[in-house]
């Protein structure tokens, strides 16, 4: 009895205990959390400031001035979001270390070479006077919120970090930390490095004419292009001539050899291992890319343009977006901002959205803005025309949270920063390896980097005038200075015009290699021929105002089948453009439901050349296989994750047999470490490879004494497929799904790892959930046929404008509207968004406060005494 008792007792305890650990954790976690109503006072406003929290917790912020206005999105970003804003600032200026340790230095080294801050810090003195007001008003606004708090207080990011490294006090936000994230969102937008140094990497194992096969041209007649040839003009940019095999043949060859020669190679792994260094912020390669599109009142049911946009994006916890509203309750010379939609946290004003009078959507112009050149260096110089240079070299400190500071020196030519040395363990083999044609063993290749983001620019005058413009006119003005990343905007007003407009620093090049276009391979560095010779002025750029047909679509693919301006040879295929076109022609007058329904398309453009060719393939003998192959006849080629059950089936069967058609397709011969991601561009040379059954690419390099045909490629395809999804899903193929293949977790940045504690991983992460669509499908959550079928990039929001009564329009946002794990609007949009459901937006401040479940927090002005 008495042990009975005491058992009982020490149950009682440690139920007691638990219910005190989880009443302190949850009053822990929960400690960031913002206040969201009463009143706050802050030094420096003018005047009051309320914000408005509509159901979804997204705040709409009315004020006097701009300048309120800007401190108070300030503040509340930093209620929201601000460990997302200092792990963004962090990253980009190269201090990544700081905050979580060792693990941030290799991306700090990179980021440091490439000076990401400085050139940031050079840009703030040559912005204009209203934007560096914005800019530290925005940052008082952020300092003033962190002011008082401790890192707990602020966010429980620091108190889990601080159990492994030292965290220490939190760095006040500055001007030039809002500026140096354009730069981070920059470099992860650009365009075709990664296939200049794909195409490098392979140039020592495949000959030209195969490389050529796997970056095929899009068929501008079948997939058109943004703008046709009547809707604008050329300017006076100068066009490519080619210096290579139409002028000197010899030259041009020992160009290509030097270019493609082993140590060259070894410089290419280098600096592919040095930018995969620096982390993803708003992801980077195959999936990133947006849809956009806008029509006129004459496709509209409403009689006034409708705009849609959704931007292809990293997946992440939170997610990359904040929805917000700035209004100005009289608009007045001090206060011209009327404007709502999503922004960065870290960043003033709005970057997609709309104001009272005009709407505008983004997606990727994907401008080749990056080349790399292979330098002749011979201890502290290299080779500019035969004659030696002296390198550029700057001594770097890393400090390292819980370790000791790392120093690194920063060499550049005049092309850039050098990244073949940045990561002394894959630099080694390259430094020990001499140049071919020379005699000299202290001359090797090393391999620099040029990118229109490393040279000052005034992008953030452009996003700010853009939120002011009112007309087209205006808005064409405020983009002259929209420098990187180049984009495409689509435009439509409350009068009934819809335009274009792309924009970027794009350079203009004179020489190329070996019969392709300018900045498709790596240059010689030591030839001045292949440098840079200024770039694209603005006003030739492409752009259109009202079109004929009253449909602009703009999701990647080429701007328009003339050369000039040279932009880029390395284009989206148009899948997804294409299909956005013919669903707009069939769609009749189109309402903002319609247009957010067709947001959500699954058909999978790729399934309509390949299926055909894989049903003929025999199987009678293989009945097992055959039966898995049925589900392909009759299937509506679109991707359901889950009904209705026949499509989604067969959708799962085809992903699988096109992920081992990649494999066994390409896989094989591709250089060491590199593989096929199964993309839109993949699915593209897919397509061509089809018509072309003598092709080199269907002989798998690794049976040797066998010389597979597309034929049994497809077979083994088939059979592969119906094995891989018997283990992962079962044995009757009418069970499958694709929604439980294709599945999408939202990870945060930092706890969300593979390497977090399980708990931990739950606590920060959402998901999974089953989604539909794929690469190269207008719903875009791709996949990486190298890692799985778990979605990679998707939509990271989406949103349809209508410029008939903006308080009409919808919105959805990936995750929610805040950072802190567990609060209510953490997550709460992500189960709209799977489903492909939207929210409704109010604009004007009477339709915010008719909404339900408003909270109003009111910013004061602090006393001048205390």
């Amino acid at each position: 009895m008495l042990l009975r008792r005491v058992l009982v007792g020490l149950a009682a305890l440690v139920v007691l205990a638990l219910v005190a650990v989880a009443v302190v954790g949850v009053s822990f976690v929960r400690r960031p959390f913002p206040q969201v109503d009463g009143e706050v006072a802050i030094a420096g406003l003018g005047a009051k400031v309320s914000v408005v929290r509509d159901a979804s917790g997204v705040p709409h912020l009315f004020g006097d001035s701009i300048l309120d206005l800007a401190k108070a999105q300030g503040y509340v970003h930093a209620q929201d979001r601000f460990f997302e804003m200092d792990l963004r600032r962090r990253t980009a200026s190269g201090t990544l270390a700081t905050l979580v340790g060792s693990p941030g230095v290799d991306s700090d080294k990179v980021i440091r070479t490439m000076g990401w801050r400085k050139i940031a810090e050079q840009e703030l003195p040559t912005l204009k006077p209203l934007t560096r007001q914005v800019l530290q008003a925005y940052a008082d606004g952020v300092n003033a919120y962190l002011k008082p708090r401790s890192t707990n207080q602020v966010a429980v990011e620091y108190a889990v970090l601080s159990a492994r490294v030292p965290v220490g006090a939190i760095p006040e936000w500055t001007p030039v930390d809002s500026l140096v994230w354009i730069k981070a969102m920059a470099w992860d937008l650009r365009s075709n490095y990664r296939d200049e140094l794909a195409r490098a990497r392979m140039s020592g194992r495949l000959t030209r004419a195969q490389i050529l096969q796997v970056y095929p041209t899009a068929p501008l007649q079948t997939r058109p292009p943004i703008l046709s040839g009547e809707e604008w003009s050329v300017g006076s940019a100068p066009g490519l001539t080619r210096r290579a095999a139409a002028t000197d043949p010899d030259a041009d060859a020992k160009t290509w050899a030097a270019l493609t020669q082993r140590t060259a190679q070894q410089g290419y792994d280098a600096v592919g291992a040095a930018l995969s260094a620096v982390p993803e912020l708003v992801g980077r390669g195959e999936g990133v890319g947006s849809n956009s599109w806008v029509v006129t009142g004459a496709h509209s049911a409403t009689g006034k343009p409708i705009l849609a946009n959704d931007p292809h994006l990293k997946t992440s916890q939170p997610g990359i977006w904040v929805q917000n509203s700035l209004t100005c309750r009289a608009l007045s010379a001090d206060c011209p901002l009327n404007v709502s939609g999503f922004s960065f946290a870290g960043m003033p004003g709005v970057i997609i959205g709309h104001n009272a009078t005009i709407a505008w959507g983004l997606s990727n112009l994907g401008p080749d803005v990056t080349d790399f050149y292979l330098e002749r260096v011979r201890e502290d110089t290299y080779e500019v025309d035969g004659i030696a240079q002296p390198l550029t070299q700057r001594t770097e400190v890393i400090e390292v949270a819980g370790g000791d500071p790392v120093t690194i020196t920063a060499r550049s030519t005049r092309h850039g920063p050098l990244l073949s040395d940045v990561i002394p363990a894959l630099a080694d083999a390259g430094a020990q390896a001499p140049v071919a044609d020379t005699e000299d063993p202290a001359e090797r290749f090393e391999v620099s980097l040029a990118w229109t983001g490393l040279t000052p620019s005034r992008t953030a005058d452009s996003l700010l005038d853009v939120n002011l413009a009112r007309n087209f006119p205006e808005f064409r003005t405020a983009l002259t200075s929209f420098a990187a990343p180049g984009q495409n905007f689509v435009y439509a007003d409350t009068s009934g015009n819809i335009g274009y407009q792309a924009t970027g620093s794009v350079p203009i090049r004179r020489s190329a290699i070996a019969k392709a276009p300018a900045g498709y391979w790596p240059a010689p560095g030591w030839d001045t021929a292949y440098d840079w010779q200024g770039f694209v002025p603005y006003q030739d750029l492409p752009w259109t105002l009202n079109p004929q047909d009253g449909v602009i679509v703009a999701a990647n693919q080429a701007v328009s089948a003339s050369s000039t301006p040279y932009l880029t040879a390395d284009w989206d295929p148009g899948y997804r453009s294409t299909r956005i076109a013919e669903l707009i022609a069939k769609g009749g007058a189109l309402s903002a439901a319609d247009m957010a329904e067709l947001q959500l398309d699954s058909d999978n453009p790729l399934a309509r050349a390949l299926v055909p060719q894989l049903l003929q393939v025999p199987l009678a003998s293989d009945p097992f296989t055959a039966q898995a192959q049925d589900l392909l006849r009759g299937w509506d080629f679109s991707t359901p994750a889950e009904e209705p059950a026949p499509e989604s089936a067969a959708a799962a069967y085809f992903n699988a047999v096109w992920n081992q058609f990649v494999k066994l397709t390409f896989d094989d011969e591709l250089p060491t470490g590199m593989r096929a991601d199964g993309g839109a561009r993949w699915r593209a040379a897919a397509a061509a490879l089809l018509e072309n059954p003598k092709s080199p690419w269907w002989d798998n390099k690794q049976t040797i004494t066998v010389v597979e045909t597309r034929e049994e490629i497809l077979r083994l395809a088939l059979v592969e497929a119906r094995l891989e999804l018997t283990r992962k899903l079962g044995k009757d193929p009418d069970d499958w799904r694709w929604g439980a293949l294709h599945t999408m977790t939202l990870q945060h940045p930092v706890l969300g790892g593979e390497t977090s504690l399980g708990p931990l991983r739950w606590f920060v992460n959402s998901g999974p959930y089953a989604v539909s669509g794929g690469p190269a499908i207008v719903n875009a959550t791709s996949w990486d046929a190298a890692a799985g079928f778990g979605v990679t990039a998707a939509p990271s929001m989406r949103m349809v404008v209508d410029l008939a009564d903006l308080n009409a329009s919808t919105w959805i946002n990936l995750s929610g509207a805040s950072g802190h794990p567990s609060h209510p609007h953490y997550a709460d949009q992500t189960g709209d968004w799977v489903a492909g459901r939207q929210r409704p937006w109010a604009f004007t401040e009477a339709a915010v406060r008719a909404g339900d479940s408003l909270s109003e927090l009111t910013l004061v002005p602090a006393s001048a005494t205390p």
